[in-house]
């Protein structure tokens, strides 16, 4: 008889999906560093912030196929 924790047991393993966060973070850094630079570090945080969402929803669509 097989253990209750045999790999026959275990459930399928899903693809492990991919994370956009660092996209996020990513894009809140570089905007603000671009806006400091040329004297509007919180419209360049907003930018940069905005940036990163939409790249981090793209990969999320990507992902979901």
């Amino acid at each position: 008889m097989a253990e209750p924790t045999s790999r026959d047991t275990l459930p399928p393993h899903k693809n492990p999906s991919a994370a956009g966060g660092f996209l996020v973070a990513l894009g809140m850094l570089g905007g603000t560093g671009v806006g400091f630079a040329i004297g509007q570090a919180t419209p360049g945080f907003l930018v940069g912030t905005g940036v990163g969402v939409l790249a981090a929803v793209l990969v999320w669509l990507r992902d979901r196929r």
